[in-house]
């Protein structure tokens, strides 16, 4: 049987301190093969130092963040009350082109910077909390920067295209998974171009309820696929309340018991990094 390499990528990391518990426990178990860390956050900078030790080991990668939490410098127009819109509010706009991107710019090099500041190197590849990364406008700043930035090929880019056949084909969250790949089209002929790289495939958009169909979003995977998961604990704070935290606790149990090992074997797949490397 021929060996699938996939990539499993906890979002969130630095959310809540149940949310960083869970996948540093996940990492350190090698259930997963990275995280993406939300530098607004105000755990970040004392949930940092636990990933060092899987620096080379693991991906660890930025979350740009532009719904829910504050911004780390002042947004006037962007985010005047001092928060982040809501992600509706954010489509909205987005998809209507009356983004202020000079803002969001500043708030990506902001939240880059803290994660530079934090772990001393830069992040392994950038996404979006909620994909906001491939929403127009974000996406163009988000490039940029990146090009900009960074050396050619040092820092990869979450591009969340997917199928559609593939995915009407599986049948979970059909719409909002077209939906976020329609986003998404494009990216990766507009990164490489760049020298920024990206993911051959991607999966992981569920609703949330029930539980987890890893076997469902995993199937007729190819060599390279990225999927995201967004495992957690219900333990302390988060601001504001997290609206998927019953879902968090059910991927928790099944990523760290017997029957994720036996999923990926019986579906001929092995954990690999983002890129092919060993984990």
């Amino acid at each position: 049987m021929r060996v699938v390499p996939v990539s499993v990528n906890a979002d969130d990391y630095a959310l809540s301190p149940g949310i960083s518990a869970a996948i540093l426990d996940l990492l350190a178990a090698g259930r997963i093969t990275g995280t993406s860390v939300m530098t607004a956050s105000r755990f970040w900078r004392d949930h940092a130092p636990d990933l060092r030790p899987f620096a080379g080991k693991a991906d660890i990668g930025l979350h740009f963040t532009l719904t829910e939490l504050a911004p780390l410098g002042t947004m006037p127009l962007f985010a005047p009350a001092g928060r982040f819109p809501a992600l509706g509010t954010l489509l909205h706009d987005a998809l209507r082109g009356r983004l202020d991107t000079v803002e969001v710019r500043a708030e990506l090099r902001r939240q880059l910077d803290a994660f530079e500041d934090a772990l001393g190197r830069p992040p392994d590849f950038v996404d979006g909390h909620q994909h906001v990364h491939v929403l127009p406008g974000i996406r163009a700043q988000v490039l940029a920067e990146l090009s900009h930035r960074y050396p050619a090929g040092s820092v990869g880019l979450r591009d969340c295209t997917e199928v559609p056949a593939r995915v009407l084909r599986r049948g979970v969250a059909v719409p909002k998974a077209l939906f976020i790949g329609s986003l998404s089209r494009g990216l990766s002929r507009q990164a490489t171009r760049l020298g920024i790289p990206t993911n051959p495939a991607f999966t992981g958009i569920y609703g949330f309820r029930g539980d987890p169909p890893f076997a469902a979003l995993l199937a007729g995977a190819v060599p390279g696929t990225l999927m995201m998961v967004h495992p957690g604990r219900a333990e302390g704070p988060t601001d504001p309340p997290d609206a998927i935290a019953a879902a968090r606790v059910r991927e928790l149990a099944f990523l760290s018991g017997p029957d994720w090992p036996a999923l990926l074997q019986g579906m001929g797949m092995r954990l690999v990094r983002i890129g092919g490397g060993p984990c």
